[in-house]
């Protein structure tokens, strides 16, 4: 099985413009994240997908893969898509997001891992325990699963909401990688935008409202997902203390 890494990286980020070069520790977010995601043992390359010859020039600069691709793309699945495109003898590609600095190798194996031991897998994804000061804060995702472990649903809202308080009670929070089959990536990206996906905003609720099953593996990893400049303190302040 051939295992594709890419990481998607737009310039021009809403909350924080520029994201991709931002830096941490003396070094570019996406040098960061391409740094752990070349440390994977099961992909055959990695390779960063921008729509700038900024970002570009920064990669090629540390000595990394980089493929320009096109500025219109609405979303990072079809950023994904573009780059499947040039790539017809990969199986699976796996999407680390360019805003997770700290992302550990193991977990991008571990998804790659997920299409090895089921050929009948199309999507997949990571979920780790929340932090309780996290329930309320839409920029962290929630996701509940069914027994089998996939997807039921996504939402910035709590889930599952506390109602009976003496019931085992446990917040999963989403970790945005995700990993695809090939084939079954671009026909996801040929999907219209659905209506859950555009009221929470969560690309991937395209999928489950178009009856596709999403499977969610429990890790230990539960980084900072970058978004605003408080969050790229925070990164800094730890990497300062490692």
């Amino acid at each position: 099985m051939k295992v594709l890494c890419v990481i998607p990286a737009r310039y021009a980020s809403t909350r924080l413009p520029g994201k991709p070069l931002a830096m941490i520790a003396g070094k570019p977010m996406i040098q960061r994240v391409y740094e752990q995601a070349v440390q994977a043992y099961m992909p055959e390359e990695v390779v960063v997908a921008t729509d700038s010859e900024k970002v570009a020039e920064v990669v090629e600069a540390f000595g990394g893969h980089v493929i320009l691709t096109s500025p219109d793309h609405p979303s990072g699945t079809d950023r994904l898509a573009e780059v499947a495109l040039s790539y017809n003898d990969i199986d699976v590609i796996i999407n680390v997001q360019g805003d997770e600095p700290m992302i550990p190798p193991e977990v991008i194996d571990k998804l790659a891992q997920a299409f090895v031991d089921d050929e009948d897998l199309n999507m997949a994804t990571l979920k780790t325990l929340m932090n309780e000061e996290d329930y309320h804060n839409p920029n962290a995702v929630k996701v509940v699963t069914d027994q089998n472990g996939y997807a039921l649903y996504f939402s910035r809202s709590l889930l599952p909401y506390p109602r009976k308080k003496t019931v085992d009670f446990k917040v999963y929070k989403h970790i945005g990688i995700y990993a695809y089959r090939r084939n079954f990536l671009l026909s996801y990206a040929a999907y219209e935008p659905t209506p859950l996906e555009e009221i929470e905003g969560l690309e991937q609720l395209r999928a489950l409202e178009n009856g596709q099953r999403i499977k969610v593996i429990e890790c230990k990893f539960n980084g900072i997902g970058i978004d605003t400049q408080e969050d790229l303190d925070a990164v800094n302040k730890l990497f300062a203390q490692k």
